[in-house]
């Protein structure tokens, strides 16, 4: 197996020191040994001379697979994100690195341990090396201070001359009692860091996270997942609480399971990566300790942000916006559905289809970036593109189809009702409550999203159409809107609105503005509506009376119980003859 040699930004390497690192590539470690002194006096020398820290990526059968020029934190390696070649909590990889002392340190000799054990852990170990250690679950990070004042002399042998200490840090399946997740073994020479068992350590440590730490497993295909919000200037911490319930909604209904909650209160977001650098970090630690494995932030993100936050955490980040795609991608059933859910991820994804760096060149101007571009990139934009301007062209089709279908039942003189209202509110049992259907409902969010139109008789048995239409939602992502807009024109163009509205739940004012905004951007806030307070049987009368001078035509129901049907449609007849008098007229 040959391994990679990544020298990151550092430039103007000598050839002989090239050759050393490239010559480092080629050792190997015994299975049951931490280190070498022969490699711990290679990277030593190596630091001593280019003045810059190395750091070796070990595998478990002692191989070599990674030498970096930088700390632990610049290796860049697909096979230490979420890897687990054992069968523990531990990834199979080392790292070992060196860091540069600075002058005239007192040098730990043989014997001399004690003297290594009055450095403080903040300057053994820096922040960003042990969140690596964390975030990509590392057997153990190995850390061997260079003395700068040594001297190294392969001719004489000559050993620690310039390896001065060695420092080992490994995980816990748990925090300890001063809240870190990793342990700090006592410092050693590197002879003394030689002689240590690795594989009876390693051993030992993923039995300890197998017994002490069973919850941390993950099943295969199980998605654990860490919700962030920020707590902006101005905004109550009350009110993230409470969308952070919503968000824990929305990912319990795209099948994933909540480990934790993490909020920041900031004034604004970090433009390069949302949360601050150092609350990022904690995220990361976190996710670790979970056992998570997917991050979703109660916000919508920019690309740069989302990109950068994947990069500093170690798992996969979703925002909001792409939480909600997912699920309309989970509900759609119809043809129509999935072409209006596929055009909405799309325009999500379109922005944020960004070139690599490494495998492709760059698209740019100015002297030196001009030449074929991102050509894979391009043409990945380029077929988006077109996908999207055919999906809108399908999507437009829908629209004139509806259209006719509307003007038919216009002709019949058949009035029209569309039901509205807060996700899972109670909109479809509603409707198979009127119309005696049997339209899918369960107790999520969006459980239903392709829009059912059923007749049913008023009181005076004159026919009434009634549609059921997509649930609406605070921060209802603008793409959806776009997207969905030909079957949401079914709530323009009805005749009379019922907004279905889930009255036992404790912030149901806000649900009620939340769909006012949708209505007022669908330009259907106008129209005639009656306002259905559901789920009754769950709430107080006095809460009842309360909430029914706060809004248009209040009718009280229980689809479930069955109770206030006769109310409701009674109420729609009233509000249809006075909407359209010449059917009064027709009727009678």
């Amino acid at each position: 197996m040959q391994g990679k040699l990544d020298l990151g930004n550092v430039k103007g390497l000598k050839k002989s020191e090239l050759k050393q690192l490239n010559k480092i590539l080629s050792k190997r470690i015994p299975k049951d040994k931490i280190l070498t002194l022969d490699l711990a006096d290679s990277v030593a020398e190596i630091s001593h001379n280019t003045g810059y820290p190395v750091s070796v990526v070990v595998n478990r059968r002692g191989q070599i697979v990674n030498v970096t020029v930088g700390n632990p934190g610049k290796v860049n390696m697909p096979e230490l994100r979420g890897l687990r070649v054992g069968p523990g909590r531990l990834c199979g990889h080392r790292i070992i690195s060196t860091q540069l002392s600075p002058k005239n340190t007192p040098r730990l000799g043989e014997g001399q341990e004690e003297i290594a054990g009055k450095d403080k852990p903040s300057e053994v170990f820096t922040k960003e090396s042990l969140q690596c250690l964390a975030r990509n679950r590392l057997d153990l990070l190995a850390q061997i201070k260079v003395d700068p004042d040594g001297r190294f002399s392969r001719a004489r042998g000559e050993h620690a001359k310039l390896a001065d200490v060695v420092h080992i840090a490994h995980l816990l399946p748990g925090r300890d009692s001063d809240g870190r997740l990793w342990k700090m073994l006592p410092p050693v020479t590197p002879r003394g860091a030689q002689e240590d068992d690795f594989e009876e350590l390693i051993g030992s440590l993923e039995q300890e996270f197998s017994t002490r730490a069973p919850g941390l497993k993950v099943a295969e295909g199980e998605e654990r997942a860490v919700l962030v919000a920020l707590i902006s200037e101005g905004s109550d911490a009350w009110q993230i609480e409470d969308d952070l319930d919503e968000l824990a909604q929305l990912v319990r209904t795209a099948g994933a399971t909540i480990c934790t909650r993490v909020t920041q209160s900031r004034q604004k977001p970090h433009p390069g990566h949302f949360l601050g650098s150092g609350k990022v970090q904690e995220v990361a630690l976190l996710v670790q300790e979970m056992g998570a494995n997917l991050v979703v932030v109660d916000s919508e993100l920019t690309p740069n942000q989302q990109k950068r936050m994947e990069e500093m955490i170690g798992v996969k980040v979703l925002d909001r916006t792409e939480l909600i795609l997912d699920i309309f991608a989970q509900r759609a059933r119809t043809k129509e559905g999935k072409l209006q859910v596929e055009l909405a991820q799309l325009k999500y994804l379109y922005p944020r289809l960004v070139g690599k760096g490494e495998v492709l060149s760059r698209l740019g101007g100015g002297i030196g970036t001009r030449g074929p571009g991102e050509t894979k990139l391009e043409i990945d934009r380029r077929r988006i593109r077109s996908r999207i301007n055919q999906l809108e062209k399908e999507t437009e089709r829908i629209r004139n189809y509806r259209d006719t279908q509307r003007r038919q039942r216009n002709t019949q003189n058949v009035p029209t009702v569309a039901l509205t209202g807060y996700t899972n509110s109670g909109k479809s049992t509603l409707l198979n409550a009127l119309t005696k259907s049997d339209v899918f409902v369960e107790n999520k969010l969006f459980a239903t999203l392709d829009p059912t139109t059923r007749r049913t008789t008023l009181p005076d048995h004159s026919p009434v159409l009634i549609s059921d239409t997509v649930g609406f939602i605070k921060k209802l992502p603008t793409s959806l809107i776009a997207s969905f807009r030909a079957t949401l024109e079914e709530v323009a163009v009805a005749d009379v609105l019922v907004h279905v509205v889930d009255a036992s739940h404790p912030n149901v004012l806000e649900h009620i503005v939340s769909v006012f905004d949708v209505l007022s951007e669908l330009g259907a806030v106008d129209k005639p509506i009656i306002t259905v307070l559901n789920k009754a049987d769950r709430v107080r009368r006095e809460d009842l009376e309360w909430l029914m001078p706060q809004v248009p035509n209040p009718v009280i129901t229980s689809a479930t119980s069955r109770v206030g049907l006769g109310s409701l449609l009674s109420k729609i007849q009233t509000v249809i003859q006075d909407v359209r008098p010449d059917r009064q007229r027709s009727s009678a």
